[in-house]
């Protein structure tokens, strides 16, 4: 008999919805990154589901092993901490770059709301 077999049925009601639900929210995100039109859109997907799908995904894994050893267990904490600390700081400096490429190759949509923020080199 497997692990998952002995997973008592308060525990395994909360893990299975948790999994469900990262899994959604991350397939939302992957759908985004596909359809979206633009870099600028397609960036948004992904950045903000990942962590909230991932973090889903974490508290299901808590519970589960929580359950399972008896003892509460840490590693998904400090994998959730990692993950909050990195994913919005990368799809920033993402974003960044490409309107910095963006204006160096001269575009003149950015995709910056306002054309005070960001100004194309001037051609003298």
């Amino acid at each position: 008999m497997n692990a998952a077999a002995e997973l008592p049925l308060w525990a395994a009601v909360p893990v299975v919805a948790l999994l469900v639900l990262g899994g959604a929210i991350v397939l939302i995100g992957a759908l985004g990154l596909m359809r979206l039109p633009t870099f600028y859109q397609r960036i948004h997907g992904p950045a903000i589901t990942v962590t909230l799908g991932a973090g889903c995904l974490l508290i299901a894994s808590m519970i589960y092993f929580s359950v399972l050893q008896s003892r509460p267990v840490i590693h998904e904490l400090i994998i959730s901490v990692f993950i909050l600390m990195t994913a919005p700081v990368v799809a920033m400096l993402i974003m960044r770059a490409a309107v910095y490429r963006d204006l160096r190759a001269g575009k003149r949509d950015t995709g910056a709301m306002s054309g005070d923020v960001y100004h194309l080199p001037s051609e003298d």
